[in-house]
């Protein structure tokens, strides 16, 4: 492509959404960003590391869900503070040229930018269980629990920042089954996508 275009990807946990991005990443020859973000925002605060790691999971978190009245005005400082240094990140990645974005609301983020392809990527929840077991390495009590968990952790942390989109079909322009095509197929589906944009030419 001759103009700058961005691919956000949003996923279901253990769908396989970032081993994708990092396959399309290396198909397009394109930087992805995921974990970057949170190095990029510790940097910009003045915060470590693992302080914006910890927050940026803490707003996730199912905890948070249950427990956020108990949380201190400060939390909520620091955690809004790292979700607009986030997207100020990722539009500036997104105005320096072509990139993937994974997670932390890119989708939205990123509604009014040209050249954009929001991708949702999910499984069903036994291809998903199988992933765990197979590709992460968890026991299936903890996979199980990691599954509850961080999909419930997903979809808060998306209300609470990007109210307006109620579901995957609200902010994403193709929606697929990573268990139908597998990582290297489901890149190249989304390739194909990328090639069908207006005007645009791969």
């Amino acid at each position: 492509m001759e103009d700058p275009f961005v691919i956000t990807i949003s996923r279901e946990f253990a769908s396989l959404g970032r081993t994708i991005a990092q396959t399309l990443s290396d198909k397009l020859g394109i930087e992805f960003w995921d974990r970057d973000i949170v190095e990029a925002a510790a940097k910009r605060t003045g915060h470590s590391v693992s302080l914006v790691s910890d927050e940026e999971e803490r707003a996730k978190s199912s905890f948070f869900l249950r427990k956020n009245y108990r949380m201190s005005l400060t939390t909520y400082n620091i955690s809004d503070e790292i979700f607009e240094t986030e997207k100020n990140i990722i539009l500036d990645a997104a105005s320096k040229g072509s990139c993937i974005i994974v997670g932390r609301c890119g989708d939205y983020i990123l509604r009014d930018f040209p050249n954009r392809l929001s991708v949702y990527i999910y499984a069903p929840y036994e291809a998903r269980l199988k992933n765990c077991i197979e590709t992460l390495m968890m026991d299936e009590k903890t996979a199980r629990r990691m599954i509850r968990e961080v999909d419930m952790a997903r979809t808060y942390y998306q209300r609470k920042y990007c109210p307006e989109v109620r579901s995957p079909r609200d902010s994403s322009d193709l929606m697929i089954d990573s268990s139908r095509f597998g990582v290297e197929g489901t890149a190249d589906v989304i390739v194909q996508a990328l090639r069908l944009l207006p005007e645009r030419n791969c």
